[in-house]
């Protein structure tokens, strides 16, 4: 039991101290994702405009 307890803390710890790296991994992750998103909308509105 002490040593699962000892490995909560540890975890903890590493999640305490390297919170805002895993935030600036998410936040590339999601603006990349973003970016592809917006991107395939342009050429869908490039290649087919509506009212033609």
């Amino acid at each position: 039991m002490q040593t699962i307890q000892d490995g909560y803390r540890s975890f903890s710890l590493l999640i305490s101290i390297n919170w805002d790296r895993m935030f600036y991994v998410f936040a590339i992750a999601a603006s990349l994702f973003l970016g592809a998103y917006l991107g395939t909308l342009m050429i869908e509105a490039m290649t087919h405009p509506v009212g033609y």
